[in-house]
């Protein structure tokens, strides 16, 4: 009997091995390409990763999945009170369809991983408010009068939705002015907090949340201040590097540890001209311990100063938080710009996350605040009754949230004259490339890792995402 097993045992042994290579050779790398005159948006073009050739006169662009940086909490928007007003304001079935495509993970859908909201209003609310305003004159120090009845109009419940798609959907919260009665100029313009309210200031971020989580809603950071070297906004707040490091060594740090408030600090967000802001707070050993990292926007000072809060501060994380698209929209200039700047540039400065400025606006960018309000904001949709327009913020964000969720790891790829990119290695062990052809030819490209070389084409100005 043994006589005969043997050779039938070695049978089923290359039969098997034929199989997986016959498998191995079927396998496909997926590449999504857009270009910037629109011709391709996000379109799924399959390589047969075993026909590739290599052009040995092509760029290469190597990916080292063994060399790794952050990991990815996502990428996103940030859901305004009007982006929530208009999404709210569809109908039932329209709006389901919509949240699933922004925010579920199958095939075709944008897979959002992270939102931010405002602590109180924006200036894409239709007007100011606080979750404890008062008559003038009064004060509220025991925030008895704290509500959120104006985010339970529109906000939570949008959110209690897209929490039904994305259970596991981070969420950011920035205040864009306290209550004006915390303030020195009664006014929800610019002014400052007044240091004898720090403590109940602080208490009140504890209540928002404390009464988010009471809806259903995490929230798993918060940055002390938006843009607090911009006070001309409406609402906003002047709110020094001092002040601020102050604010979070002797109130909201140690409120957080006595409330067992989980929700990480974050410092700054605003403008990467002032590295100089977050690294003096965080040199500051008392605000260093309460503080998870800093926050940056980019309409100011070039991409590449983040790496120095990075160098200095290897231990605490940074995050990119918001960048606008002006209306009516170039696609081709924001397409790329956007992409190399944020997609690829803040990922490849150790950004954990990357979001675009405003979720969704009305054909006439409202509703927006006076007296400083953002009257030019694109949304990355314009919603109008019930239809639906993907501007360029749609696909910027697209471009890498289908493909990188979040716990992905940035990993090395060597950098390219003229050819953008950042590499990522997904919780399910695939390989993600993000590239772009800044030159003003269509380039060959040899992609060298897992033992293989994947040759793409990429025409000038065209942004692609490869997976394999």
């Amino acid at each position: 009997m043994k006589q005969y097993l043997f050779p039938i045992i070695a049978f089923l042994i290359l039969l098997f091995s034929a199989c997986a290579e016959e498998e191995k050779s079927k396998e496909t790398a997926h590449f999504y390409l857009t270009t910037l005159d629109k011709s391709a948006l996000m379109k799924e073009i399959e390589i047969p990763v075993n026909e590739l050739k290599t052009d040995s006169n092509g760029l290469k662009i190597t990916l080292n999945p063994a060399e790794t940086y952050q990991e990815m909490d996502g990428f996103g928007y940030t859901l305004t009170g009007g982006s929530a007003l208009h999404i709210h304001n569809m109908s039932d079935s329209a709006r389901g369809a919509l949240l699933h495509e922004l925010f579920g993970r199958e095939k075709d859908q944008l897979g959002v991983s992270y939102l931010r909201l405002s602590l109180g209003a924006s200036d894409l609310d239709a007007e100011p408010f606080s979750y404890d305003d008062l008559p003038t004159g009064e004060t509220d120090k025991t925030l008895e009068y704290f509500s959120l009845s104006q985010d339970t109009l529109h906000l939570i419940p949008v959110l209690k939705e897209i929490l039904k798609i994305s259970p596991d959907i981070k969420i950011l919260s920035s205040p864009w002015s306290p209550p004006v009665w915390m303030k020195d100029n009664g006014d929800t313009r610019g002014g400052s907090l007044q240091e004898k309210y720090y403590n109940v200031y602080a208490r009140y971020f504890v209540k928002y949340i404390q009464a988010m989580a009471e809806n259903g809603i995490t929230i798993d950071a918060v940055t002390v201040q938006n843009e607090p070297l911009h006070p001309g906004n409406n609402p906003s707040l002047l709110m020094e590097a001092d002040a601020q490091r102050d604010f979070v060594k002797n109130a909201l740090g140690p409120i957080f540890q006595k409330n067992n408030i989980k929700t990480k600090i974050i410092v700054y967000d605003h403008n990467a001209d002032r590295p100089d802001y977050p690294m003096a707070i965080l040199a500051n050993s008392a605000a260093f311990n309460y503080v998870d990292g800093s926050a940056f926007h980019l309409y100011g000072g070039d991409i590449d100063a983040l790496k120095k809060v990075h160098d200095a501060y290897p231990n605490k994380n940074l995050y990119f938080t918001e960048q606008w698209v002006g209306a009516p929209g170039d696609f081709a200039k924001e397409m790329s710009w956007h992409t190399e700047n944020l997609i690829i540039g803040a990922t490849r400065n150790w950004c954990k996350t990357v979001l675009e400025w405003n979720l969704a606006a009305d054909e006439n960018q409202k509703p927006h605040t006076n007296r400083g309000g953002c009257d030019r904001c694109l949304g990355a949709v314009t919603i109008t009754g019930d239809n639906v327009t993907r501007e360029p913020a749609y696909y910027i964000i697209g471009q890498a949230s289908r493909f990188v969720p979040p716990g992905s790891l940035r990993i090395a790829s060597n950098e390219v004259e003229g050819i953008p990119n950042v590499a990522f290695n997904t919780p399910d062990d695939r390989l993600v490339l993000i590239l772009q052809n800044k030159t003003s030819n269509g380039k060959k490209i040899n992609i060298v890792a897992k033992g293989e070389t994947l040759e793409i084409e990429l025409e000038a100005g065209a942004v692609g995402t490869l997976v394999f």
